[in-house]
């Protein structure tokens, strides 16, 4: 049975946890109003970009274009986003698990080889401790999260796919929805793929200077680098809303707990004085009747 001075150090240790967790909330609300901002300025631009290769392409660069060349598929790598860092709920279990069933049922289906490239701590961690095949890993950008980083990634995942080390690239992250929403996409990276109708479909008709193709190439690289940084600010948005619900959950258990606590230790301390006064009265009673 715990003794009052157990439930007093039970108490001491969770008010100081509460303490760090009400920080860590305070920090991660900080950082995620920044965040937010980036991920919705990037948006609107991937977006337009996206929309403008619709239209820029055409038969001939479809037929030249490496970029949109369905090739036979041996090798595929499977890129996935998760945190540096965890005490954010579920984030990184839950694209973790994503990335590990997307891998096995299409290994299962198919005959070609899968590679893991791990964007961030945790996801390197969990796959070189399995069964796996690590093409690739890039830790510790979330912390100072830099376009340099988002140029570092695409340039590996473009060199390995025009030099067929790759037929297909996958990316899997979350999505920011809200402060407590995350929804997990499955987006293929490479080779590029239009929603259906978007190619088709033309605004007007353009004049291009110098021509239609020499454009498609020049935005091209524009384009997978502005996906990638978008997917980078997609994810740390996501965790930071993901850490913040999560802490904020701790604080308010910790209160409860604390709260349940003290009342077991009034009870206790009752108890106690109630026992202290019976075994008083009692001797008393014994000195008067001898």
């Amino acid at each position: 049975m715990a003794t009052l001075r157990d439930i007093k150090g039970s108490i001491k240790g969770i008010q100081n946890i509460q303490q760090i967790t009400k920080a860590m909330k305070m920090v991660a609300a900080s950082k995620l109003r920044k965040a937010q901002e980036n991920i919705i300025n990037a948006r609107p631009y991937a977006k337009s970009i996206s929309g403008m290769l619709s239209d820029l392409i055409t038969e001939e660069n479809r037929q030249k274009s490496p970029f949109l060349e369905e090739r036979e598929v041996k090798n595929v790598a499977v890129v996935v986003v998760s945190a540096d860092r965890g005490l954010c709920g579920a984030f990184n279990t839950n694209i973790l698990r994503e990335g590990a069933r997307y891998v096995n049922e299409n290994k299962n289906n198919n005959e070609a080889s899968y590679h893991i490239y791990s964007v961030g701590k945790k996801s390197y961690d969990f796959f070189r401790t399995r069964d796996y095949k690590i093409s690739g890993y890039e830790t510790g950008l979330f912390s100072h999260i830099k376009y340099e980083h988002a140029l570092k990634i695409t340039n590996y995942l473009v060199e390995a796919y025009l030099n067929g080390t790759f037929d297909r690239v996958i990316i899997i992250y979350n999505e920011f929805k809200s402060i407590i929403q995350q929804k997990i996409v499955v987006e293929q990276f490479l080779p590029l793929k239009f929603e259906k109708g978007e190619e088709n479909h033309k605004a007007a008709d353009y004049i291009y200077e110098p021509d239609q193709t020499s454009i498609f190439e020049y935005m091209l690289p524009k384009h997978l680098r502005a996906q990638v940084w978008r997917i980078l600010l997609e994810s740390n948005a996501a965790e930071l809303g993901a850490r913040m619900t999560a802490m904020d959950n701790a604080t308010t258990n910790a209160k409860e707990l604390i709260r349940s606590l003290k009342l077991k230790f009034n009870k206790e301390r009752q108890a106690a004085i109630t026992k202290e006064i019976l075994e008083i009265v009692s001797g008393a009673n014994a000195l008067a009747e001898g």
